[in-house]
């Protein structure tokens, strides 16, 4: 059995801003709100974004009660409620606690763990025990509570969706046992199944170590010579642990998620719809938790701002009258949605920093569907942008930036003046 992450990690100073430590975690929960410029913002960790339809009903409860009504999903496939009282902490804290949503004070912002949505569900192998280990031992650690809200865990399948999203720490599921992946390293560890867990969570407590003299937030963070470090270190102590970690092997991490397509998945064994700028209305939560109860009981929220509804469709039928009444409602359950694609940041004006109304104008660009997403930024910041291949498109003071972004390379970018016909016509470009 591999050792816990050992107590005596540092608490990280900052989070927002330069990707070192200079401040406090600044990343917002549920019990430390954000202000912003339409009402206080949490946001509530959804582990592997499973959710079950009771728990779906308690974060409409508490958007509701609360906020504006309606729920905001993240790239990490986590829910934001925007609209709320800056007093309200305590009741909502209460109201999420009792739905098992908040299990940990001390850890609600380092619940951070993405997970292959199909996972189980066409014939790849089921990840719901990694999840629900990984994420007791992440709140049953002290010093993974030191983790900053920015560091992700990520649990793959093997198809290669979730690794491609630039996690801190990446299992993938391989045959009998699991690949370890560091950050963005290309060489993995191979370890057994049951030992896969505890490794995260292990390689997670050497990152932080590595990250009291560093001052990185996550792993891509660290120095070149400090991160390779940390790889040794972690398969020392896997040998050392459990006497079962491999000699480290090549898997480059994928450049390009390939999120769940809109429509039926396996014979079906779910549905999946994405969310049109990853905001829900009551109405359209609703019949989603509806529609969950009917056929399964659960909803898993995609890192794509998108909903996967596992369950038992008998029939061909059966799926297609629950996208049809998804569709209806305003959802994307075709891959030839216009939406498709289409994503941005909440802009103004809810946030006092953006340079406009980022939504609205990506609304009034969408067009023919696209080869690449495109995601519309307020500011430079980017809050929210996708990983991989995307097109890049930020307000500026004069107009828009449109950029190609590839990983880590992004191509010139073109300026466009604030003419929404030619700013749609150089999205459009941008995106065949």
């Amino acid at each position: 059995m591999l050792a816990a992450m050992p107590d005596s990690a540092p608490s990280p100073l900052s989070a927002g801003g330069p990707a070192l430590r200079g401040g406090g975690d600044a990343c917002p929960g549920t019990l430390r709100l954000h202000r912003a410029d339409d009402g206080a913002l949490a946001r509530v960790r959804v582990p592997g974004g499973v959710l079950s339809a009771d728990r779906a009903d308690a974060l409409l409860a508490a958007a509701e009660r609360f906020g504006d009504g309606e729920l905001h999903l993240t790239s990490r496939g986590n829910v934001q409620l925007r609209g709320l009282d800056a007093a309200c902490g305590g009741a909502l804290a209460e109201l999420l606690t009792a739905a098992g949503l908040l299990p940990s004070a001390a850890h609600e912002r380092a619940r951070n763990i993405v997970a292959s949505p199909l996972a189980g569900l066409d014939g790849s192998p089921a990840l719901s025990g990694w999840l629900s280990e990984l994420d007791g031992l992440v709140c049953g650690s002290a010093a993974a509570a030191s983790l900053s809200g920015r560091f992700l865990f990520a649990l793959d399948d093997g198809r290669g969706d979730v690794d491609a999203l630039g996690a801190d720490v990446t299992l993938i599921a391989a045959g009998d046992g699991c690949l370890l992946r560091i950050g963005a390293e290309d060489e993995v560890f191979r370890i057994p199944a049951g030992d896969g867990p505890r490794a995260a969570l292990l390689a997670a407590g050497t990152f932080l170590r590595a990250a009291r003299d560093s001052g990185a937030w996550r792993v891509k963070d660290l120095p070149d010579e400090v991160r390779a470090a940390v790889g040794a270190d972690v398969r020392a102590e896997l040998v050392r642990s459990a006497g079962a970690a491999g000699p480290a092997v090549r898997r480059p991490r994928p450049r390009t998620a390939a999120p769940p397509a809109p429509g039926p998945h396996g014979s079906p064994d779910a549905i999946s719809v994405d969310v049109p700028l990853g905001r829900l209305t009551p109405a359209q939560w609703r019949l989603l938790t509806k529609t969950a109860r009917r056929h399964g009981d659960e909803l898993r929220l995609t890192p794509w701002r998108g909903i996967v509804v596992p369950g038992a469709f008998r029939r061909p039928k059966d799926a297609a009258d629950a996208l049809a009444a998804l569709a209806a409602a305003g959802l994307i359950t075709a891959p030839d949605s216009p939406w498709a694609g289409v994503g941005a940041c909440i802009g103004h004006p809810g946030c006092a920093k953006s340079l406009s109304d980022v939504r609205a104008e990506a609304g009034a660009a969408v067009g023919p569907v696209g080869r690449l997403p495109v995601y519309w930024s307020g500011c430079e910041r980017r809050c929210g942008h996708p990983h991989g291949e995307w097109i890049d498109v930020v307000a500026t003071p004069d107009g828009h930036r449109v950029a190609h972004v590839r990983g880590e390379h992004r191509d010139p970018r073109a300026a466009v003046r604030n003419d929404p016909a030619e700013l749609a016509a150089a999205v459009a470009a941008a995106r065949a």
